[in-house]
């Protein structure tokens, strides 16, 4: 995103300043995110789950392709498909928690604002991440109900989002039609605010090919063969998440918006949500970046991940 806004500022003229300081200067608005969240009251990891159903007394094990801790699950894995410049490669972690709370987030320089960016493994190494993925780029704009780990940050409802409640279901949600403080007394415990929604009722969903998820300034068309992120639900507890690489010929072409919505069909989820794509799309296990972004093996800068921590 931040070159295309790059490439826009250099022949706006007298309106590059601006947007400069509004897309590319940091802006920091809570610093120390991790102590500001520790003194929240009603944050702690507390869910409706019966705690002691919780299997956390096992010791890790750790393979080249999974985690298991107690009732926490995750595999990955790599999926190949066509040949040639339409060779598709993309990574599936199918990810069983124990309770809804195991999946965090968190913010790139542990600061929540605009503009400030890091690196998904970067992040990951943070917080003692055993699995990440790059997360919705809240920093990028100012709309958005964004909900994370139970704080509230933002409360400005604009688009399709994601709501992560404390009870293990997902559902995909209009954030216009409700408010920070209600998804919060609802249980929510994280969102997501990028789309669009992928599945209805594990169907593909209409129109998603014109879907914009942004008219800010700035801005680029999501449509086409791209590399993407995106986070589907198989079951209460049983989430997959997916990323694509693309715009690599030979390795990874891509896939459209459509073409996504297969793949999470094809994985058995029946809700599934798109989160930001391009050079952010990326995940991390154990230590190491699993695919290959834009087929150059880097990551690109983000201002967010969904992560689980090592036990």
């Amino acid at each position: 995103m931040i070159s295309a806004v790059l490439a826009v500022t250099l022949s706006a003229g007298g309106a590059a300043a601006w947007a400069l300081d509004r897309f590319v200067v940091p802006h920091a608005e809570i610093t120390n995110v991790s102590e500001y969240e520790a003194s929240q009251a009603g944050t702690t990891t507390t869910t409706t789950t019966d705690a002691s159903s919780a299997d956390t007394s096992a010791s890790a094990v750790v393979t080249d392709t999974s985690y298991t801790q107690g009732n926490t699950g995750v595999t990955v894995s790599t999926v190949t498909t066509g040949s040639g410049d339409d060779t598709v490669t993309y990574y599936v972690a199918d990810v069983v928690l124990d309770e809804a709370t195991t999946l965090k987030s968190a913010f790139a320089e542990d600061t929540y604002g605009e503009n400030i960016t890091e690196t998904t493994s970067a992040i990951a190494e943070d917080h003692n991440a055993i699995f990440a993925i790059n997360g919705d780029y809240y920093g990028f704009r100012d709309t958005g109900i964004v909900i994370r780990n139970g704080v509230v940050y933002r409360d400005e409802g604009a688009r399709q989002g994601l709501a992560f409640y404390k009870d293990g279901t997902v559902k995909v949600y209009d954030e216009t039609a409700t408010t920070a403080d209600q998804l919060i007394a609802d249980g929510v415990w994280n969102t997501l605010s990028f789309g669009p929604s992928l599945l209805d009722n594990g169907q593909i969903a209409s129109g998603i090919e014109d879907m914009e998820v942004d008219t800010n300034f700035g801005n680029h068309s999501i449509q086409g063969e791209q590399p993407r992120t995106a986070v589907g639900v198989i079951d209460e507890n049983h989430l997959v998440f997916v990323v694509v690489d693309g715009r690599s010929p030979g390795y990874s072409a891509g896939v459209t918006m459509t073409g996504l919505a297969q793949i999470m069909k094809d994985l058995g989820a029946t809700t599934a949500y798109n989160v930001d794509g391009g050079g952010s799309s990326t995940m991390y296990f154990n230590g190491s970046l699993v695919n290959n972004p834009l087929g150059e093996n880097k990551e690109r800068g983000t201002s967010d991940i969904l992560y689980i921590a090592q036990s």
